[in-house]
């Protein structure tokens, strides 16, 4: 496989009342091309701060942090959307679809914000994810589960190099959240996209093909997953 990403001795400190808070200290890590890595670790434990330095969201405070072999920008909000935009696609855990567009309409906005509208790939990606007959339905007529499901197919329209997300089946019971990460696992394979997703929930391992640990803003554990998907 070849590397997508690497970052070494990554910090992220931040200055409160109480004293300098190391939400990052000092993480090194590689990931390469069609891996789904989950960052497992609880709250405060510096998983999502990792994430956001990732999408370029967040700045670091030291360390570097090379894509593709290019240096990621830092401290210009400028190249730093461009970067986002070009490379990054992210689910969120609130799904954030447009509640007066249809289903369709709301994939169909993303590529042609990316300068790509294609129709019958959005009803592709729709049917990858199991909602082919859901097309036309606004997502208020949809359950949360299958919200997610399009908001997934909605980060992938425009191709992104790198899939991330943030506690993305939070909001779901344990058979939606599965049947969301089958679907997930399902289109980042058949795209060729590589994907990070934080969360705190053991069960999801499953899903990953390796799986990274934090805990006071340190990698705790690194280890690769025999997949059985």
């Amino acid at each position: 496989m070849n590397k997508l990403l690497k970052m070494e001795n990554l910090e992220r400190h931040y200055e409160t009342p109480a004293g300098v808070v190391k939400a990052l200290d000092g993480v090194s890590i590689e990931i390469y091309e069609g891996e789904r890595v989950i960052l497992l670790g609880p709250s405060g434990s510096g998983k999502t701060t990792l994430l956001n330095c990732l999408s370029a969201l967040d700045s670091p405070t030291g360390g570097t942090y090379k894509f593709l072999d290019n240096d990621v920008p830092r401290d210009n909000s400028e190249m730093m959307t461009s970067f986002r935009r070009d490379n990054i696609g992210y689910v969120f855990q609130f799904f954030n679809l447009l509640q007066d567009l249809t289903v369709l309409e709301n994939i169909l906005l993303i590529q042609e914000l990316a300068g790509n509208k294609d129709p019958s790939r959005a009803k592709e990606l729709l049917r990858l994810v199991g909602l082919e007959d859901e097309i036309n339905r606004f997502p208020g007529e949809i359950s949360g589960g299958q919200q997610q499901r399009v908001a997934i197919a909605r980060s992938i329209a425009k191709r992104p190099t790198l899939l991330l997300g943030d506690e993305l089946t939070g909001n779901l019971d344990t058979e939606t959240s599965n049947k969301v990460m089958l679907a997930l696992v399902e289109a980042c394979k058949k795209e060729k996209i590589t994907s990070v997703f934080v969360t705190h929930d053991e069960g999801l391992v499953k899903y990953a093909t390796r799986v990274i640990r934090i805990d006071s803003g340190k990698i705790i554990s690194d280890e690769n997953i025999v997949e059985d998907l």
